[in-house]
């Protein structure tokens, strides 16, 4: 098992991070290809007295920086290097030189610089694999969450959410779901008005667009419900009712997998025709010239795509 690490933007905690897991006993037995600025690992284990990637068993495809970047700023050179990185080895997993990615985390502002149009790792991927047909997926402690729509202003979720997006990621979900080791597929979709709406009293997405794509799904043998008022929906699947929730919309289906299981979620992208893992954090530049990164949620990501990547074929 060869498992891709992709070292994020080189002037966050993306390089430490990934040090810092390589070094972490729980760490997966698989071999490790580090795809990024060979010149961050070297700061990073220099600055905090971590070993080197070569002593801690990995390969290195260096990227150059070909700019300066100072360490907790944007830039556009720390934007290019972090995209190039990712597609280099998004490249290797498509020939099968590697069996997964695990990402660290970019800096959207840097990759506006170095003029690149993606928002983030999600779309990056998508396009570089040629397909639009994917969705973000996190999951901590007892949750697996997965979004209807990803980065965009809150104010232009409700034209998003349509019946196609609702059954495709859901026909998603339901699809992808046995390569985590579930049993069932049972979905929980989110509503996205305060109480799913109540009846249309707090509007009226979830008659006109969430419940009639649900009934059809349920037409094709998905076992699939809601939609749910979000404030209590995500206790329940915690407890073990659902298998899967579908969230509308970011900060809904993030805040609760994030003040469960902080640290140690996973980021998963779902569809693409490689795995696709990442941390649950960004790219920490008030913390980068502290040498207190953590490198537990890139430990997670690196076991959850080996599990993946076992279960390819499953669904």
């Amino acid at each position: 098992m060869r498992l891709a690490l992709t070292l994020g933007d080189p002037a966050g905690i993306g390089p430490e991070v990934v040090l810092r897991a390589l070094a972490d006993r729980e760490r997966p037995a698989a071999s490790m290809v580090l795809y990024g600025p060979l010149s961050s690992l070297q700061d990073r284990a220099r600055r905090f007295g971590l070993k080197l990637p070569e002593e801690l068993g990995a390969e290195v495809v260096d990227i150059a920086l070909g700019g300066p970047v100072a360490l907790g700023r944007t830039s556009a050179a720390g934007g290019r290097a972090a995209a190039l990185a990712v597609l280099r080895a998004a490249d290797d997993a498509k020939a099968g030189r590697v069996d997964a990615i695990v990402t660290a985390p970019l800096n959207k502002e840097s990759l506006h610089a170095a003029g690149y149009p993606w928002p983030g790792h999600t779309e990056m991927l998508a396009e570089a694999a040629g397909t639009a047909d994917v969705a973000m997926m996190f999951v901590g402690g007892t949750l697996r969450v997965a979004l209807l729509t990803i980065h965009r202003a809150l104010r232009s979720v409700a034209d998003a959410v349509t019946p196609a997006e609702v059954r495709r990621v859901v026909r998603l979900v339901h699809r992808e779901l046995p390569r985590f080791g579930s049993a069932r597929r049972r979905i929980a979709v989110c509503g996205l008005n305060p109480h799913a709406g109540e009846g249309g009293l707090f509007g009226t997405e979830e008659q006109e667009v969430i419940r009639p794509a649900l009934e059809s799904l349920r037409g094709e043998g998905i076992e699939v419900s809601g939609p749910y008022p979000a404030d209590s929906l995500f206790v329940r699947a915690a407890r073990g009712e659902f298998e899967a929730v579908v969230a509308g919309y970011h900060d809904q289906g993030l805040i609760p997998v994030k003040l469960l299981a902080f640290g140690h979620a996973v980021n998963v992208t779902i569809g693409l025709p490689f795995v696709r893992t990442s941390v649950d954090h960004g790219t920490g530049f008030d913390i980068v010239e502290k040498g207190t990164a953590d490198g537990k949620s890139m430990v997670e990501a690196m076991k959850l795509a080996v599990t993946l990547a076992v279960n390819r074929g499953q669904g």
